[in-house]
């Protein structure tokens, strides 16, 4: 009896792998999509997953990519001091 339990908790880990493996996997390949865009040149808002308030304490004016006053190295249009995306990477002190 105790077979049948270690078998369904074996089973159990693994569909916990197999589901955290395709969870990385899909962040690893949205990231690289992100960049191969940015390298491309400026991409859309859209695609940058920009919203004009801020996430938490991560802010446009915080970021290392924002140009003032309103324009961002890869994301095309005006950009909010106040918004944020993606790409967000903090200023370098």
């Amino acid at each position: 009896m105790s077979g049948t339990s270690n078998k369904i908790d074996d089973t159990l880990s693994r569909r916990q792998m197999l589901r955290s493996a395709t969870a990385a996997g899909g962040a690893v390949l949205l990231t690289a999509l992100c960049a191969r865009q940015a390298q491309a040149g400026q991409m859309t808002k859209q695609a940058a997953g920009y919203q004009p308030t801020p996430k938490g304490d991560q802010r446009c004016d915080g970021c290392s990519l924002f140009q003032e006053p309103s324009s961002c190295k890869f994301v095309s249009g005006d950009i909010a001091p106040q918004g944020w995306c993606r790409l967000w990477q903090p200023k370098k002190s």
